[in-house]
């Protein structure tokens, strides 16, 4: 079954940051790499919000998200790994020898030594409004997630939600339009502290505890007005709007990969200290994977992937050194430093 498949040393699920920090760091270890993502580019759940500003990324303060995404992508590539797109990857068989193949929902198989799952939190799908007739407004001014800034320029724009995302649109959106709106059915916001005193201190009209209960419209296509009211005294008002934002949490899928046996909970796999997963030979990484010291933040997914990776090369090959050695000593970057014209002392 397998005698026809190329068999990988590492195969990565997942092209978010942990991902694709994982392929660089596995080629600096001169290891047979694929990484496998689900949708047609790297980034994970990044692209969500390709103009935010990101400031929490050691030596970039700040970059902008695409950016960031671009220069991760072009580092992922440095020792050509094998990049599969278009693929959710749903059945795993462990083979006599103990390499696994991964399948596909599509059919395609995948022969490996070891896995890392960089699944973030799985394939996201946003939580859309439950309203009869609301898709009709999502081609014109209902949006679930702010792809570019300027369109909002100069608009009155309510967002619906208390999650990061939400905090950080608010945020974004209020030095350039006429007003920023949030309601918010709960007192309590679930973004980074910082942003929330951010948002609450600017110009941004917090509504809590308010919820979004009514689009209204005045030719059929665009949302002109939107009802909201207060969760406990349950009275309504009317705001006129130009634009709406709608955060309301995301729906995991990780299309059959809970069903392998792992220990996990809804949205992550819990690890221990070298990222290894209760199943032999699987590794997880980044948002996925969870450990009692969890750094929940991008550059805490550059350190899972590394030692993700590292686990792997060790699992496979016990006498190998625990870590790679440091770039300016790593005899993989050479030549790629002559091309740069760099000459290695």
């Amino acid at each position: 079954m397998t005698e026809s498949l190329e068999l990988y040393d590492v195969t990565i699920i997942g092209g978010g940051p942990a991902g694709m920090y994982g392929a660089f760091y596995s080629g600096m270890r001169d290891l047979k790499t694929k990484v496998i993502e689900a949708k047609e580019e790297l980034g994970g759940r990044m692209l969500i919000y390709p103009e935010k500003m990101i400031w929490d990324v050691g030596g970039f303060a700040p970059i902008i998200c695409e950016q960031l995404i671009k220069q991760l992508d072009q580092q992922a590539r440095v020792f050509d790994p094998t990049l599969v797109f278009g693929q959710q990857i749903r059945g795993l068989e462990r083979q006599e020898d103990g390499t696994y193949v991964l399948v596909a929902e599509s059919g395609e198989r995948h022969w490996t030594r070891t896995v890392i799952l960089a699944l973030g939190r799985g394939i996201l799908k946003m939580a859309k409004l439950d309203f009869e007739g609301a898709e009709r407004y999502e081609v014109t001014n209902l949006h679930y997630t702010v792809q570019e800034l300027e369109p909002f320029r100069g608009q009155r724009v309510l967002i619906s939600g208390g999650g990061n995302s939400a905090v950080d649109w608010a945020n974004e959106l209020e030095p350039i339009a006429a007003s920023v709106t949030v309601v918010h059915r709960r007192p309590q916001f679930g973004g980074h502290e910082k942003n929330i005193i951010r948002m609450k201190e600017s110009s941004v009209d917090v509504r809590t505890p308010y919820g979004l209960t009514q689009l209204h419209s005045e030719d059929g296509k665009t949302i002109s007005k939107v009802t909201i009211s207060n969760v406990d005294t349950e009275e309504i008002e009317q705001l006129e709007v130009d634009a709406v934002i709608v955060n309301h949490g995301l729906k995991a899928d990780f299309t059959g990969i809970n069903q392998w046996g792992l220990n996990m909970d809804e949205w992550c796999a819990f690890v221990d200290n070298k990222l290894a997963t209760n199943l032999p030979g699987i590794f997880a990484a980044g948002d996925y994977a969870h450990y009692d010291s969890k750094v929940n933040l991008i550059a805490g997914a550059f350190s899972d992937a590394v030692l993700a990776v590292n686990s792997a090369k060790l699992y496979m090959d016990p006498e190998a050194p625990k870590v790679a050695y440091v770039s300016s000593h790593n005899d993989r970057f050479k030549e790629k430093n002559r091309a740069l014209g760099v000459v290695d002392e």
